[in-house]
């Protein structure tokens, strides 16, 4: 057979078949099947074949038929972790590793094969929580290599089958993300779709609209025609999540003592499933176009990859903007090397590199398989992995009670940085993975941002090593830990701890909430283990005796940690909303409930229906009011407000001096949407005219002012005897001053 012959083949299940049937004669595999592998025929194994340690797997035997029930059985349970759950347990390379360790074992054993193996799967991301929709085009997925020889071969193959040595072809980046479908008729977004199964996926056009750069109209066709405007065009890409946004997501749970988000492609495929498209648009996710699936009339769609490239940027769309054209393998591999180099630079996720045909014409000659077309492949790169060895596993208590386990290890150099520490998630995932304190362990950057442990080196664990055994009390403050059922977190209930209590001033201290220069961790935690500060409020009556100075330049550092303190009294709003530290509740959402509400004392009395008019999902209604519903919450809120905090920054301290006395003493309640002022705007002119915002409706309430979403509101206050405005109504009253 010549290399033609072994290459004619596309990199479908067919071709990854075949090329495993030839492990039989090109590889001598030992008989206790430990992976010694002696290449028969050539300096390099073909790439596609198994690697040799899923060779030393694929000897028959009795057990081959559960072996091979095994195998498929965990490859769809790690289809149902990445697809629908999007919290995959281990890396794409290990899972495809899975995926050709079982090819090669149905080709050797045909008889075991059987129907709907998922070698024949493109995977399923349906979740039975959307409406479904059909593709008019099915939405396919790339064939992987893995190796220059394959990515050469895949050159090659092409070149025989199209009989010419001047194909060109385009190499895009790989994005990270999860793939899309999105529908434009006559130039207006009508749909957006998720690959589900190829042949039908969820509709989640209202969450994709969230997405800012995704226009809902093309730009219109120019003057001399180039643009022209299909009447349908399905246009496929990636939805991803920024680098710039994973880590500010990031950034928030860890100032929360919360675990961090692993990987953006996960939290980028967990938030376009999200049921409340309000959510959505809290994680900013961001969409690339790179192909299509239909497009009517045939007549006006591209004759090449880089004039859809031209076409997509000329519509208005969110491109590929850096793209390479090659003709020979030399070229090809170069440009795929170059973008590794260059990847780590780039704003967005990226695992790989995309190498398609540029002619269209070619492509129908080519034509595809039923996971794949034949004119393109995807390179993967390989992860950058380093051993070392686990020092220790150390556990953090965040704000909110939840232990997180940490990885210490002897220090290693990884992309580019030092690295001595590694989220191990949760008491499951060390469990899982049988991590052991002194084992050597692999680190990679997850998504080249986190890093990660990701497996270990059994080979060489130490005689007598013990698995790592969670404790059953708080480090922190010795009580007993508890478990939430259906919940993999560990968590402190003493809303005492002092570990608990430490995190959460840091947070109200950070540069993103109160912004208090020189209360750091250092400070935190000599207040807290000498009793000084219990709670958020305590910081405002603190003196400089209270910090321990006992001399001239400890006494400095103290009277100018004051006097930030003392600063931090007139922060805005959004800071001390942020601060406290409400579940679900990062910046955005904060910067928001300020601008609607103005002050904390008329946010404290918000009830569910109020947040919900105001535009704020469920889930963030409820944990709003079940915040200020706790009672040692709602103690220290009233003691912030006594210091003087609270107040939007058009109200700071509270001293308003008022224009009118039309409002003067009189009570009022705002709910709902209002046509043209915010929450915070309405409460500045009532204060301004003598009158105060409160929370809560009673009889004493002056006038409901109500907006859009005010129903039940409105029914207690005609219960209640008390007058409703709208809008309206209240400006024209401010304006008559009577």
């Amino acid at each position: 057979m010549n290399f033609f012959q072994r290459t004619q083949f596309s990199r479908e299940a067919k071709y990854l078949r075949g090329v495993a049937a030839l492990a039989a004669t090109f590889f001598l595999v030992s008989s206790e099947g430990a992976g010694a592998v002696v290449d028969a025929n050539a300096t390099e194994a073909p790439s596609a074949a198994p690697s040799p340690s899923v060779a030393g797997r694929i000897k028959g035997g009795d057990e081959t038929e559960t072996r091979m029930a095994r195998l498929r059985a965990e490859i769809a349970h790690h289809d149902e972790l990445y697809y629908r759950k999007a919290a995959p347990e281990i890396t794409d390379a290990a899972y495809d590793e899975l995926k050709r360790t079982l090819v090669a074992l149905e080709e050797i054993h045909p008889a075991y094969a059987g129907n709907g193996s998922p070698t024949d799967s493109l995977g399923d991301d349906r979740t039975g929580k959307f409406p479904l929709y059909r593709h008019r085009e099915r939405m396919l997925s790339l064939e992987k290599s893995y190796s220059e020889v394959e990515l050469r071969a895949f050159q090659a193959r092409l070149a025989h089958q199209l009989h010419r040595d001047d194909l060109l072809f385009v190499i895009e980046p790989k994005f990270d993300g999860l793939a899309i479908s999105v529908t434009y008729e006559k130039g207006r977004l009508v749909r957006a779709v998720t690959r589900g199964n190829g042949i039908e996926g969820d509709d989640v056009t209202a969450n994709v609209r969230t997405i800012p750069e995704l226009p809902l109209e093309l730009k219109t066709v120019t003057a001399d025609g180039r643009n022209p405007i299909p009447d349908i065009v399905e246009l496929r890409g990636e939805i991803y999540l920024p680098l710039a946004e994973f880590e500010r997501l990031n950034h928030e749970r860890e100032a929360a003592g919360e675990t961090p988000f692993s990987h953006p492609r996960n939290l980028a495929a967990g938030t376009l499933k999200l049921l409340d498209p309000r959510e959505v648009a809290e994680r900013k996710l961001a969409v690339v176009f790179y192909g299509w699936g239909a497009w009517e009339p045939r007549a006006t769609q591209p004759i090449s990859q880089r004039a859809l490239h031209e076409q997509i940027r000329a519509w208005g769309l969110p491109g590929v903007e850096r793209i390479a054209v090659t003709r020979t393998a030399d070229e090809m591999w170069a440009a795929v090397q170059a973008f590794d180099r260059d990847r780590s630079s780039w704003s967005f996720p990226v695992d790989g590199a995309v190498v398609k045909l540029d002619s269209v014409s070619d492509w129908s000659k080519l034509g595809a398989s039923d996971h794949a077309p034949r004119w393109a492949m995807a390179y993967k790169y390989a992860a950058e992995r380093v051993e070392t060895r686990l020092l220790a596993i150390t556990l953090q208590v965040g704000r909110t009670g939840v232990l997180t386990p940490v990885a210490e290890f002897a220090p290693i150099s990884l992309g580019g940085s030092i690295v001595m520490r590694a989220t191990l998630h949760n008491r499951a995932e060390i469990a899982r993975n049988d991590i052991r304190i002194g084992d050597f362990i692999f680190v990679e950057k997850a998504g080249e941002i986190v890093p990660a442990v990701v497996g270990v080196n059994t080979a060489r664990r130490m005689p007598g090593s013990q698995p790592f055994v969670f404790p059953v009390n708080c480090p922190a403050c010795e009580s007993v830990l508890t478990a939430e059922q259906d919940e993999a977190a560990i968590r402190c209930a003493n809303p005492d701890c002092p570990a608990q209590l430490q995190r959460r001033l840091q947070h109200f201290a950070s540069n993103e909430a109160m912004d208090i220069e020189g209360l750091g961790p250092a400070a935190i935690a000599s207040l807290v283990e000498r009793g000084r500060v219990k709670s958020f409020a305590d910081l405002y009556h603190l003196k400089p005796e209270d910090f321990a100075a006992s001399d001239s330049g400890k006494l400095r550092t103290a009277q100018r940690t004051l006097a930030a303190i003392d600063r931090s009294r007139h922060a805005e709003l959004w800071r001390v909303i942020y601060g406290v530290g409400i579940s679900r509740v990062g910046l955005v959402t904060s910067r928001e409930l300020a601008r609607q509400f103005g002050r904390l004392d008329v946010l404290m009395e918000a009830d569910i229906d109020d947040l919900i008019a105001a535009n704020f999902t469920a889930a963030t209604a409820a944990a709003v009011v079940a915040y200020f519903a706790d009672h040692s919450n709602a103690t220290v809120i009233a003691d912030l407000l006594a210091a003087g905090l609270g107040h939007s920054s058009t109200l700071a301290g509270g001293a308003v001096t008022p224009r009118s006395s039309i409002f003067a003493g009189k009570a009022f309640v705002i709910t709902g949407v209002l046509p043209h002022l915010s929450r915070a705007q309405a409460t500045g002119e009532i204060t301004a005219a003598g009158g105060r915002v409160v929370g809560k409706l009673t009889r004493k309430t002056y006038v409901l002012l109500a907006g859009e979403g005010s129903g039940k509101k409105r029914e207690t206050a005609a219960a209640l005897g008390v007058s409703v405005m709208n809008e309206a109504e209240f400006l024209g009253r401010l304006q008559s001053k009577e």
